[in-house]
């Protein structure tokens, strides 16, 4: 065993600046983790906060990816479809997912973006009034229940000072276009921020345009010294058109174009989502109670490219056209206290969360007659419901030179199903998953600027509805999916170089018993099984610096080995069936990924450029590693803005060129597409130019 002295040493040798006094100005406050203000050099996890500056750096602010291209051992990859949302995946998980996110639990303002089965939708997060971007991975994210890649979080500002309106306006390739207005401050004693915007585009690929109208309302006040009160309303809607996955042929043919099924069918998807959420915070000194309750609803009609023949030789079908109605509901509690102990400062945590979710779910036939693209006979009606109850405890003790965390979480995911097949019967049924996942963590201050940590946890992911939908053979509900279960392991060193830079490096090795993956797929019905172990082991590299003559830089590396540690097989399309050897690497994952920024400013014009970089190694888009994957990729982008100040008023202007060198590149692949469609080419040299106005009365 090294001991703390001898390894200041081995430290110091290999980067000897870091033993200077550094001035802490890298440094942000976070609550992912410890659900606590804290210090994020502090906490002995990898997490990344992206700020409103980053979030709104000569960019859109429509995809989620925009802001997370920089935070390493994440994955955003924008489909160029808006009909199947982002694909994002941490340390490997979630990247199979075909429709949203799963794997990584979503959040905003405190509100759950993701649903009590783990699906969720990063596209409900208001990013033109975003303050930060809290990203969470590793071991401490097990401590936010049912999912194991991570927890993405977003948080708005509350509305102060002196009312303000603000209006952008956004234009760029592909025919898009952006328009939001904003207003915020504070009225008798009533902060408020309201947002309302709207996103257009043609779409990069044939067959891929898309309208967005968003909303958001943020009420905040305080009914005592002690107490505050926040009220939140969001609504999203959406007209997307859906250009499917390409086959590789059909790619490098023209990377614009669209499945002849997608034109046959008119492949689309209409979301309309409206929610609601209250929270009280009271501190009695250095304790604090937090309540919370929220509730919405969402409508999803999608129509989709099922042949006509497939649905009338199979009476069991379920149809082309998903429909159903969903109500979901939340609430939320916990207590926080500091004392003192030990010569140091214990903080400890107690709280529950109850989420339920209720699908009147319905599916149609996508044809009447030989007309294509309509709804048709209803062929499938039942009711999906799905509740989760958890309760944890968590508690931090934080010393001169130590600090120790500790959690517990129990998790309970209830799934119910009341079915009315008009086809093949009743299918009803129900089936339920429990699981305690504790969470151990230390952190030892080698210096005043070096921190170093290690941290392990047990985590599980419940099958989603999705996943459940259909059993092989042919058949309907499976309700004998297990949950996969995960043993994280984490080492890690933050450090400040010198007085301008952060160093952070995370180490992670996870291996999983139950992986969920594809048993059979075929025409629309994918069926799941659980795949024995997987290892999943890498390291996450960030550095960010400040340089003399206003310039800043930023690298972010991710390096992740993840592969099968058992063999299995599943059922091809075809019929035949493709045996996955253990050694083979998971689909959806690229073993390297690199990102590069460099900026600079001039304060007295405003005016600031930078150039960004993004590489990505090849990614398998099947489990037997046996077609063709997606190629490695590398990107140069380029960005100019100017900001000014004229009294009460605030000019902002940017423009963007991504893909500088007009590379064909694959960004995103569609994980063991049964109809050989993984590939969904990224667009080509674009450009994209907003101003803004602010005005502060």
């Amino acid at each position: 065993m090294i001991k703390p002295n001898r390894l200041a040493v081995l430290i110091a040798g290999a980067f000897p600046c870091l033993l200077s006094a550094a001035e802490v100005t890298l440094d942000s406050v976070v609550v992912s983790g410890s659900r606590v203000e804290h210090s994020s050099f502090d906490l002995p996890a990898a997490v990344d906060v992206v700020d409103a500056e980053r979030i709104g750096a000569g960019q859109a602010r429509v995809n989620v990816s925009e802001a997370l291209a920089a935070v390493p051992g994440i994955t955003v990859q924008n489909r160029q479809n808006y009909a199947q949302d982002l694909q994002i995946s941490s340390r490997g998980f979630g990247a199979r997912s075909a429709f949203g996110v799963r794997g990584i639990r979503l959040v905003a303002d405190g509100i759950p973006a993701s649903m009590p089965d783990g699906q969720g939708q990063a596209a409900t997060f208001n990013l033109d009034r975003a303050e930060r971007i809290e990203v969470m991975r590793g071991p401490m994210s097990s401590i936010y229940g049912n999912h194991a890649g991570g927890v993405i979080q977003l948080f708005t500002p509350d509305g102060k000072g002196a009312p303000s309106v603000e209006t952008s306006l956004a234009a760029g390739s592909d025919g898009a276009w952006k328009a939001d207005v904003s207003a915020q401050g504070e009225a008798g004693g009533v902060g408020y921020v309201l947002d309302t915007s709207r996103f257009s585009t043609d779409g990069y690929r044939q067959h891929s345009a898309a309208t967005r109208d968003q909303s958001m309302a943020k009420l905040t006040f305080r009914p005592s010294e002690d107490g505050k009160l926040t009220l939140l309303a969001n609504t999203f809607s959406q007209d997307a058109q859906d250009p499917l996955g390409q086959t590789w042929e059909a790619y490098r043919a023209d990377p614009r174009s669209v499945a002849a099924n997608a034109l046959l069918y008119n492949t689309r998807k209409r979301i309309e989502h409206t929610q609601g959420g209250i929270a009280y915070e009271h501190r009695f000194g250095e304790q604090t109670i937090h309540l919370s309750a929220y509730a919405g609803e969402r409508s999803v009609i999608q129509y989709q490219s099922i042949p006509r023949m497939v649905q009338l030789d199979n009476p069991g079908h379920s149809g082309g056209i998903i429909d159903f109605d969903r109500s979901f509901a939340g609430v939320s509690g916990r207590w926080s206290g500091r004392f003192g102990l030990g010569g140091g400062q214990l903080t400890t945590t107690v709280g529950f969360d109850y989420e339920q979710s209720t699908d009147d779910r319905r599916g149609y036939e996508n044809f009447i007659g030989t007309t294509l693209g309509v709804k048709g006979t209803l062929r499938r009606n039942e009711e999906n419901r799905v509740a989760s109850f958890d309760q944890y405890a968590q508690a931090e003790w934080q010393g001169e030179r130590w600090t120790f965390t500790g959690g517990l979480r129990h998790s309970r995911v209830a799934f119910r199903v009341d079915d009315a097949y008009l086809a093949n019967g009743d299918d009803s049924g129900r089936v339920d998953y429990s699981k305690t996942t504790p969470t151990l963590a230390a952190l030892y201050r080698l210096t005043p600027t070096v921190n170093l940590y290690a941290s392990a946890s047990r985590g599980f992911e419940a099958p989603t509805f999705n996943e459940m939908f259909y059993s092989s053979g042919g058949g309907s509900f499976n309700f004998g999916l297990k949950p996969s279960t995960s043993t994280h392991f984490e080492a890690g060193l933050k450090a400040y170089v010198g007085d301008d830079s952060r160093l952070d490096v995370a180490l992670f090795e996870i291996r999983t018993e139950d992986e969920l993956v594809v048993k059979e797929s075929d025409n629309g019905r994918t069926a799941y099984q659980n795949a024995g172990r997987t290892l999943r082991q890498g390291i996450e590299i960030a550095v960010d610096s400040r340089w003399a003559a206003n310039f800043t830089s930023r690298l972010a590396y991710t390096y992740l080995d993840a592969h099968y540690e058992q063999g299995f097989s599943y059922t091809t399309s075809s019929g035949a069936t493709k045996v996955v050897e253990a050694g083979k690497s998971l689909p959806g994952v690229a073993a390297h990924a690199l990102f590069g920024e460099l900026a600079w400013k001039h304060p007295a014009s405003g005016f600031h450029a930078a150039v960004e970089g993004i590489a990505r190694s090849k990614v398998e888009v099947e489990d037997s590693n046996a077609d063709r994957a997606a190629p490695a990729y590398a990107i140069a982008n380029l960005r100019f803005g100017v900001d000014r100040q004229y009294g009460s008023l605030k000019l902002r202007g940017f423009l963007r060129f991504d893909n500088l060198f007009d590379r064909q590149y694959v960004g995103s692949v569609v994980v063991g597409d049964g109809n050989k469609r993984y590939y969904e080419a990224a667009p080509g040299a674009t450009w994209l130019a907003g101003v803004s106005a602010r005005y502060s009365f």
